[in-house]
């Protein structure tokens, strides 16, 4: 896999059955193992090229979140930060990880804080990339969307792609290619992509987060909270805040990087955990 893997190349090809539904997964690399955790409007593709990087020095789990990427969430159960969190904890389990270092974005930042403090999931290092732990953290849109569900749900499928393709236009520094952007946008195509994304948005909440936050001086694992210097939906003052709530945290910020910054710099994101996972 090159540094720079092409979206038709991106592709999880083993499937975990879990109590919430099956969760696409990969395993890349050999040495001390890392699981990477995506946030939301995302998947394990966000990771695309990192992974490579990673891979040269450890074992790199990713997975998509229930309800992301190729995942399927079963009926009646919702992709919240409560639920991605015990997948998580199952998906260690069912890999044999006894202490891994895990690496969190976005929301998948809180489901690994969640996973590490009320799930028991051990961890020999936790990374926090543009984490939505601290509240509040949901932006306008997500609220607005929340509030008007029913809407969103039933908008025409043409239009859904043109807001969500806008959406991602926010969510980095540097423009995304014409074959980024699709990769991005496909789960998230026709009847079936609006409906899971509206299901995901409703699940969002920091009430999930809360108990969490009420333990974050209780982390002993060493900590690095990396934030995109260019971050539009989460400020940086939210990781100034978040990395000094957690004892000892390190704290750095990638230069021209967005909200995604795993796709606006994968090379220097990639470096900065290969630096702290080394130390």
């Amino acid at each position: 896999m090159s540094a720079h893997t092409q979206p038709a190349q991106w592709k999880l090809r083993q499937r975990v059955p879990v109590a919430a539904g099956e969760v696409a997964t990969g395993v890349f690399g050999a040495g001390p193992p890392v699981v990477l955790v995506h946030g939301t409007p995302a998947s394990s593709y966000l990771w695309r090229n990192v992974v490579p990087l990673l891979a040269r020095h450890h074992t790199v789990y990713v997975w998509d979140l229930l309800g992301f990427g190729a995942s399927r969430i079963a009926s009646g159960a919702a992709p919240s930060i409560a639920q991605q969190a015990r997948t998580l904890a199952e998906l260690v389990d069912h890999w044999g990880l006894s202490a891994p270092a895990l690496v969190g974005h976005d929301i998948g930042g809180g489901a690994v804080v969640r996973a590490h403090l009320l799930e028991g999931v051990p961890a020999s290092r936790l990374a926090l990339l543009d984490a939505a732990v601290l509240g509040p953290w949901n932006t306008p849109f997500t609220e607005h969307q929340q509030r008007y569900a029913e809407a969103y749900r039933t908008m025409p499928t043409d239009l859904f792609d043109d807001l969500v393709a806008s959406r991602l236009r926010t969510a980095v520094h540097r423009p995304l290619s014409e074959e980024a952007a699709a990769a991005y946008r496909a789960p998230w195509a026709g009847p079936e992509g609006q409906r899971r994304w509206v299901d995901q948005v409703c699940a969002v909440s920091f009430e999930d987060t809360r108990e969490a936050v009420g333990r974050l001086g209780e982390i002993a694992a060493p900590t690095l909270v990396l934030w995109g210097a260019e971050d539009a939906w989460l400020p940086t003052t939210t990781g100034d805040r978040l990395a000094a709530a957690i004892p000892g945290a390190e704290r750095r910020t990638v230069p021209a990087a967005g909200h995604f910054l795993a796709e606006d710099q994968p090379e220097e994101t990639a470096r900065a955990l290969i630096d702290f996972f080394a130390r």
